[in-house]
């Protein structure tokens, strides 16, 4: 079969089958999949550890789970193994009732056991590898600059590009892993020079700091698959990816991703390529958009309600879609008690579950503030919020979240960091 792109002689013995049968089909895959796209060649994975999409073992998705079969047969698994988008359900702490209950384990992740099996059998890292972000500390599924990834899931791709400054294109699933198994990806889009630059300008000029929901959403929604370098946002967030900041990058981008399709943005003065490069990264015919308070209030106001009644009051609160940091769970627990103690309340109004990675929530359940979390009520999980809504059950539940990804894809009504702590404290409407 002639190919477009063009092969090595190892990529060529793959292909006939010198490494086996499987792993011909494992590459064939990705070199179809860069020539629709243009790809010139492929090149080498050089951060091992991967990230994949597909973490919820759908019942229906029975050609993922023959694939599995087909890969664990072969003997094949990622050589530097993965991490994983966080599991679907968590009924300990996410409790639900006996009909969702049933809907979740009998219909919809019916094979989520067998399926956690077949990815420890492919590479899966352990059991403490299901996050969102991986590449937090905690995790520790972190790559350095100019690294080539073969990773899925938009928010992991889009800080990974960004914040780190690595080079991965948004994959989809089961891609992921196969670029991490034979340890090739097809070289086009965003691992090119030419495919980081930027096509927008974008200007902020808000009198405080946007909230990074909301800006990352406006700007996703504008730019849709484009690169922007966004300018402005020095005087917010300074010129270091502290902790703080790197949560701020993180749920921004997470709604560009969301609310749009980016997978790389740069940031004036803060971000690796930005700070090395400047505005060489922008293309000569980039187009510019402001973001002014009047834009970014006309952004949130456009967000449609989705719940069966828009009257309703919310019944459950999901915080931390993307999984939160450790510093972010920290902010939320004070928040949400002050915001309690300033109501007169000693239990959340609302059903509140606060989402983090396995590590995180380790790490913050040896801290006495876990006991004043739990103390309102409220409850830590590591599941996948989205995953949750998934189940057809839940959309008669008025819920609210502070993620424009979690609005984005499900009937969640999106708030804003204060409106929604006054909506846990039973306070939305009184001032």
């Amino acid at each position: 079969m002639q190919y477009k792109m063009k092969l090595t002689d190892e990529q060529l013995g793959i292909l006939r089958g010198e490494k086996g049968e499987t792993m011909a089909k494992v590459l064939k895959t990705l070199v179809l999949f860069g020539d629709v796209f243009g790809a010139e060649k492929l090149v080498p994975v050089t951060h091992k550890q991967g990230h994949l999409v597909t973490s919820f073992g759908i019942g229906l998705l029975k050609p993922l789970f023959r694939t599995m079969d087909e890969l664990i047969a072969a003997g094949l698994k990622a050589e530097g193994g993965f991490t994983v988008d966080p599991r679907p359900i968590d009924y300990e702490n996410v409790k639900c009732n006996v009909l969702n209950k049933l809907v979740f384990s009998k219909i919809m992740y019916s094979m989520q056991k067998e399926y956690e099996a077949q990815l420890a059998k492919v590479g899966l890292r352990d059991a403490d590898a299901f996050s969102c972000t991986c590449y937090l500390p905690e995790t520790g599924n972190i790559p350095k600059k100019g690294d080539v990834l073969s990773w899925a899931e938009s928010s992991a791709v889009v800080y990974a590009n960004s914040v780190l400054g690595a080079r991965c294109n948004r994959n989809s699933g089961m891609l992921d892993l196969f670029g991490s198994i034979v340890g090739f990806v097809p070289y086009f889009g965003l691992l090119t020079d030419e495919g980081r630059k930027a096509s927008w300008k974008v200007v902020v000029k808000t009198s405080r700091k946007p909230e990074a929901q909301v800006l990352g959403s406006a700007i996703g929604m504008k730019v849709v698959e484009d690169v922007p370098y966004v300018y402005g946002l020095d005087k917010f967030l300074g010129n270091e990816v502290t902790d703080d900041v790197a949560a701020y990058l993180k749920d921004f981008g997470a709604a560009t991703a969301s609310n749009g399709a980016v997978g790389l943005y740069h940031i004036d003065g803060l971000t690796p390529e930005a700070k090395e490069s400047g505005e060489a990264l922008i293309l000569p015919d980039a187009k510019t958009y402001v973001i002014d308070d009047a834009e970014l209030e006309r952004v949130y106001r456009s967000y449609p309600v989705m719940w069966k009644n828009p009257d309703a009051k919310a019944k459950l609160c999901f915080i931390g879609c993307p999984h939160l940091t450790f510093a972010q769970l920290t902010e939320w627990t004070k928040a949400i008690c002050a915001e309690l103690d300033k109501a007169g309340r000693k239990k959340v109004a609302v059903r509140t579950v606060l989402c983090a990675a396995p590590g995180v929530a380790k790490k913050f359940k040896a801290t006495p503030l876990y006991g004043l979390l739990t103390a309102t009520g409220a409850t830590l999980t590591s599941i996948c919020p989205l995953m949750y809504t998934n189940n057809p059950l839940t959309k008669s539940t008025p819920i609210a979240t502070n993620s424009n990804k979690l609005r984005t894809y499900s009937v969640a009504r999106y708030y804003k960091d204060a409106d929604i702590l006054r909506v846990i404290a039973g306070e939305e409407g009184k001032r």
